[in-house]
């Protein structure tokens, strides 16, 4: 039988509202599908194929009953950094891993609109890197192209999207970790504002720079995706007011003044954004300016917003570090990083957490003069599989902000941004562009990105072997 991908997430929701589809038929065909990719792609740590079954035949008897929920019987998968009730949270380590006791809030959240969770995706050791490989599972590959990475840390939940495994996955942003893989695989990939989705039980993922995030095909089902996640615990400590997602991939964004800033900020490593990554991002910048928007070339005011960002994700690293019952299975390079952590995570943190408030006002500024920042999502497109096996700690770092320097420094800021896709390098390598606002942006981003895709139309091209075989839509499961 052709391989059939996942069809998107709102159609499958209509579809099952309209009696059209089962919600077994969809979680068994994403089954197959895992089946059928798991040796070439490797997007999954844990399949939970019987209660993702067990979950279906119970949304079948609610839809038969007249409930409707957003997501009520859809099949989506997480990545492995969120805790399921019942399931390990590895997040890339080696070693054995307690069955978490309880749903994150993401994850509960998830549940209550009704979705089918399939399984949790691969990711790096603890996020820290924009590639998908390690000792535990192997290397997570890109759909793409098998000797390419699909970029990291969200690298499984942009596989499985990519591959049409599933129509849309939750990953985590904490340096473009949602933003890095969705550009290197052609999907759309929101970071959102602080506290939209929230990270509990933990308050603070990574002292404030890490943030849930969705990954899909379209801008409606990132956007319905992130309205079903989103909202708050009681002890969350950012709470953004409530937005609409879908309802404003629907809405003409009206007239925008665009900066398109192709200046990577500061960094003490060099990087260079390469030629097989601005013409795409400069042609995308046309198109932006035919659908009547301003684009100019600008830059933020960044100046050391590097020096913040440090101390928050080694800090981190540390804790983590801390956590795990079998810390001899780390990657030696999560130890340095931890060392580094415990060195800053004293007078260092807080005085990174107190100049985020200068940084928002320096870089808010720049938004009484442009609505939407235009930037690479990467300088390179997606590296080569293992190009970074064996490299020490500061080689490795070297690499990763030479490939990766565009994405980070919205996470310090804590606001949205929106990676959509930009085109091809030469070779077929799918790269991004990244769309970003100031707090609580993401209606109008989404809005641009939508306007974008209705002219672009990228979701109908796939990577050739997981294409539909109509090479059409995907075809209804019945």
């Amino acid at each position: 039988m052709a391989y059939e991908p996942a069809a998107g997430l709102a159609a499958s929701a209509r579809a099952l509202a309209a009696g059209e589809v089962t919600a077994r038929a969809l979680t068994e065909a994403a089954l197959a599908r895992i089946a059928a990719t798991q040796k070439s792609v490797n997007a999954f740590r844990i399949v939970r194929a019987e209660a993702a079954l067990a979950e279906a035949d119970a949304a079948d008897r609610q839809l038969a009953t007249g409930v409707r929920r957003p997501l009520l019987g859809v099949p989506v998968a997480v990545k492995d950094d969120m805790d399921m009730a019942g399931e390990p949270t590895a997040f890339g380590c080696r070693g054995e891993f307690p069955a978490a006791a309880a749903d994150c809030e993401a994850v509960r959240r998830l549940r209550a609109a009704g979705a089918v969770i399939v399984g949790k995706t691969n990711t790096c050791e603890f996020g820290q890197w924009p590639f998908t490989e390690g000792p535990a599972f192997g290397a997570t590959r890109n759909p793409w192209n098998p000797e390419h990475t699909p970029g990291g840390s969200s690298g499984g939940s942009a596989a499985a999207v990519a591959a049409g495994v599933v129509p849309a996955a939750l990953g985590s942003d904490g340096a473009g970790s949602v933003r890095i893989p969705a550009a290197w695989t052609h999907l759309v990939g929101v970071k959102p504002q602080r506290g939209r989705i929230s990270t509990w039980p933990r308050g603070e993922s990574f002292h404030g720079i890490t943030v849930n995030g969705t990954l899909a095909r379209t801008v409606e089902d990132a956007a319905l995706l992130l309205d079903a996640a989103s909202g708050n615990h009681p002890l969350d400590p950012h709470r953004p007011a409530p937005v609409r997602a879908v309802e404003a991939t629907r809405r003409d964004p009206g007239r925008l003044r665009v900066a398109l800033s192709l200046r990577p900020p500061f960094t003490a490593v060099p990087a260079r954004l390469t030629p097989e990554v601005r013409g795409p991002v400069l042609q995308l910048a046309q198109r932006i300016a035919a659908l009547g928007h301003t684009v100019e070339e600008d830059d933020p005011p960044y100046g050391l917003i590097g020096l913040t960002f440090v101390p928050r994700a080694t800090a981190g690293i540390a804790e983590r570090v801390r956590e795990v019952a079998e810390p001899a299975l780390l990657d030696r390079r999560t130890h340095g990083a931890a060392r580094l952590g415990r060195l800053l995570g004293g007078p260092p943190l807080r005085a990174a957490r107190r100049a985020e408030g200068v940084l928002r006002r320096r870089v808010g500024a720049f938004f009484t003069s442009y609505d939407v920042v235009l930037a690479p999502t990467t300088a390179a497109p997606p590296p080569r599989i293992g190009v970074l096996d064996g490299l020490g700690g500061l080689a490795t770092d070297r690499a990763v902000i030479a490939a990766c320097p565009y994405a980070w420094p919205w996470n310090v800021l804590g606001w949205p941004g929106v990676n959509v896709p930009a085109g091809f390098t030469p070779d077929g390598l799918p790269v991004g562009a990244q769309l970003l606002g100031p707090a609580g942006s993401e209606p109008l981003l989404l809005s641009l990105a939508a306007q974008v895709e209705a002219e672009l139309r990228w979701p109908e091209r796939w990577p050739p072997r997981y294409a539909p075989a109509s090479g059409g839509p995907p075809a209804r499961h019945t």
